[in-house]
């Protein structure tokens, strides 16, 4: 698929890996429409992708109903759909038996409902619009980029909500690939490192520094933009399908 062709749904869009993706393809001639909660972020975000190119649609991804029309609403404004990219998440950090008792069930639900069933929520919205596409090469209509993390792999202490729901979007990478194949929709996981984002923004410096440090190399934290490129590079190769790609600069998590 041609980045200039590309007509993108990308949740989590106004901020980190998902505005450093719509910062990529509208740099090389394609239009996004960006889902997210954060209204705070988005006049900025549109402002430098500009207008003609991009639009927000404030998206819980957990809801079923409204991922669903705007979606249709996202498809209008992008004279189609072909590429969606989950982004959106949340860390949900907590110990199952925490100093204050047990994790509430709640917040264990709340990570898995934005991270898995959001993802899941969003792709196959999109997916429905995809199969009616033209087919192009190899016959392929659309891509679905989903974002899961190192974390489903090493999940670290206090993890086990967040380390779930990105081991949860692993899972379905590769039967979600086989069942829409015969549509030409291609299905990819990334799971990035420790990467410059706006949950990391808020850590202390010596955390920062020690984050970095853990990396074996390059020995620092992932940029947005390298996260783009992979996304830029899945999009282009479209024999890439049905698998999850590390990317962490050979990093393992460590316990805690």
């Amino acid at each position: 698929m041609q980045l200039s062709q590309t007509r993108a749904i990308i949740t989590g869009g106004v901020s980190g890996l998902g505005l450093a993706v719509a910062q990529h393809l509208v740099a090389h001639g394609g239009k996004v429409a960006l889902f997210d909660v954060n209204a705070d972020k988005a006049a900025a975000a549109v402002a430098e992708l500009g207008e003609a190119n991009a639009r927000f649609f404030h998206t819980d991804v957990t809801d079923e109903a409204g991922v669903a029309a705007n979606v249709d609403a996202a498809c209008d404004f992008l004279g189609g759909l072909n590429v969606t990219v989950n982004c959106a998440g949340i860390l949900g950090a907590g110990r199952v038996l925490g100093k204050e008792g047990p994790m509430p069930l709640s917040r264990f639900q709340a990570t898995v409902m934005v991270n898995l069933v959001g993802s899941f929520n969003v792709a196959k919205a999109a997916a429905a619009k995809m199969q009616d596409n033209a087919p192009g090469v190899d016959g392929e209509r659309g891509v679905i980029v989903n974002t899961a993390s190192v974390a489903a792999y090493e999940g670290q202490i206090g993890q086990a909500a967040y380390s779930a729901s990105k081991g949860g979007v692993v899972g379905m990478t590769l039967p979600m690939a086989r069942e829409l194949a015969r549509f030409g929709i291609r299905v990819m996981t990334i799971a990035p490192g420790v990467f410059w984002t706006p949950m990391v923004d808020g850590m202390p410096d010596s955390v920062q520094q020690s984050l970095a440090a853990s990396i074996p190399f390059p020995s620092r934290l992932g940029q947005p933009q390298e996260y783009a490129s992979l996304v830029a590079f899945i999009l282009g190769n479209t024999y890439l399908n049905g698998e999850t790609i590390r990317l962490d600069g050979a990093t393992r998590l460590a316990p805690k």
